[in-house]
């Protein structure tokens, strides 16, 4: 008896298919030069003494680059294959800088084929400092403060700090502001304030870093940014006497506060800066603005116009003007508790106070018009956007943000449409927009057209889910049309018969029933 097979799901059938379609290029064996690659410096004292949790958790089969995707070249593929195979197996005698000689050394390097190179190996772990060798022994290529940072972000994002002082030491003199941005980034996103005051201490004279009021506003704006204001006020109050902190310093150290939601120590912050003669500029103003909102959104949300109305005085008072970051804020909190209505009013009103919308502003009025199903003016704004001449924001993230809101309410038609408008606007959608669409469309019932949008898919190169795989919704299915029964003409034979039964039922109703007794045990 055959087993009974269990039907795949939608994740299964995309590693299936990217298992059995994917081309993987394989290197091309050169000469071998006759120059061998500069080794890596080792440090007598590591800084970041931390070791990785788990560099094999599933946060690290992700990307690591926050940067807008760069187009694939298909030597990045071999490259990253050659990297995962010295990761995965290590039977061969030969280093990777030096297999990445006798395969590659015709290549031309450039950031952007490395920065792909580092994409498409996720897992490859600490062969990656192989391959920083090899980038740094090729005498046609010049590393750059970017270029490092590529590597920095990439060991950044796995916890992988010791990896991370080594690419440091190994590249001192070239690092830069980047690099330093990287390595600050990752460490903040780690959860290591300390660590980050430690580092800035220490920069100058282990790594080479430049160390001045530039570079501890970077710092700053990293710990303040994730919610770390005390370590960071404690910083610029310690280096006071070093890097006199100027306004700009000021209003980063009271939006951090404001992330953190700490509103009282905003205002003591505020206060102190007052009182040694630093202006509060707008940075402050609007952090406390939606520092108040995000509060009385959690607490009281009725109360959320009379607060901010209550801060807008302050500023008035202050002299502050209002800047459009300002209504971005007041809209952005207003359409989150669904005050459309209020939200579209004040946008009608920025010109009263010389502001002009930006394309955040757009973006927030489309996506909670549409989220309250005014589809209409919804669509108007995009128009109102593209003649204000932004329509350079609308991108595959934007269109994907509307259609999943349009795909939630249910509005697929509308959704399409919108899809459409997408393709016009030269934005090429992805795997993640296909598939959204063909499971609302296979929901509906509308499998002709979800069938339409995956042929679609597989003509522009997209590996998008089959529409099998989805279900029809229970709310959309087409329920079976329901027959009504004729009655028919009753015969006189049936009629009697069913008047003798009335009758006999009448006269059993009139009959005495028996008592029941219940008999006693002795």
């Amino acid at each position: 008896m055959p087993r009974p097979t269990t039907p795949l799901t939608p994740l299964h059938l995309r590693t299936f298919f990217l298992r059995h379609f994917s081309p993987t290029p394989t290197p091309t064996p050169t000469p071998y030069p006759p120059h061998l690659p500069k080794p890596l410096l080792s440090l007598s004292k590591p800084l970041f003494l931390s070791p990785p949790k788990n560099p094999f958790s599933l946060s690290s089969l992700k990307p690591f680059s926050t940067s807008p995707p760069i187009q694939e070249n298909p030597l990045s593929h071999s490259l990253s294959a050659e990297l995962t195979k010295e990761f995965s197996s290590s039977e061969s005698s030969i280093s990777l800088p030096q297999r990445l000689d006798l395969s590659y050394s015709h290549i031309e390097l450039t950031p952007a084929l490395i920065l792909s190179t580092l994409n498409l190996s996720p897992n490859a772990g600490r062969s990656i400092l192989g391959f920083l060798k090899w980038v740094l022994s090729r005498s046609n290529f010049d590393v750059t403060d970017e270029v490092v940072s590529y590597f920095v972000d990439y060991f950044g994002r796995r916890k992988d700090f010791k990896a991370v002082n080594e690419v440091l030491e190994s590249s001192r003199g070239v690092v830069g502001d980047k690099t330093l941005g990287a390595c600050v980034d990752r460490l903040v996103r780690a959860g290591r304030p300390t660590q980050v005051v430690s580092f800035f201490d220490t920069m100058e004279k282990d790594y080479g870093f430049v160390r001045n009021l530039d570079s501890l506003k970077l710092v700053v704006g990293k710990l303040c940014e994730h919610g770390f204001a005390s370590y960071a006020e404690k910083l610029v109050k310690s280096l006071a006497n070093e890097f006199f902190p100027d306004e700009c310093v000021c209003d980063l150290l009271v939006k951090g506060w404001c992330v953190d939601k700490k509103l009282d120590e905003a205002k003591r912050l505020v206060g102190e800066m007052n009182r040694g003669g630093f202006e509060i500029g707008a940075v402050a103003y609007n952090a406390m603005l939606d520092c108040v909102c995000k509060l009385c959104r959690e607490k009281d949300p009725f109360r959320l116009q009379s607060e901010a109305e209550n801060v807008l005085v302050e500023m008035d008072v202050a002299g502050v003007p209002r800047n459009v970051e300002t209504f971005n804020v007041l809209i952005s909190n207003l359409c989150k508790i669904r005050k459309t209505e209020d939200a579209m009013s004040l946008f009608q009103r920025m010109g009263e106070w010389g502001c002009n919308p930006n394309e955040i502003t757009f973006l927030v009025l489309i996506k909670s018009l549409y989220q309250a199903a005014r589809i209409g003016e919804g669509d108007e704004m995009i128009d109102r956007m593209k003649s204000a001449g932004f329509g350079n924001a609308l991108d595959k993230k934007a269109y994907y943000e509307f259609l999943t809101i349009l795909c939630g309410i249910e509005r697929i038609d509308h959704s399409m449409s919108v899809f459409a408008k997408m393709k016009e606007d030269g934005c090429k959608p992805g795997t993640k927009t296909y598939d959204l669409l063909i499971n609302k469309l296979c929901a509906h019932g509308k499998s002709e057209k979800a069938n339409a949008l995956f042929k679609e898919a597989g003509g522009n190169g997209i590996l998008a889910i089959p529409p099998s795989s989805y279900k029809v919704d229970p709310r959309f299915a087409k329920k079976p049309a329901v027959t009504k029964k004729e009655k028919k003409r009753e015969t006189l034979p049936e009629k009697m018969a069913r008047k003798r039964s009335t009758l006999k039922k009448i006269r059993l109703s009139f009959v005495k029933k028996p008592k029941k007794t219940s008999t006693r045990a002795y």
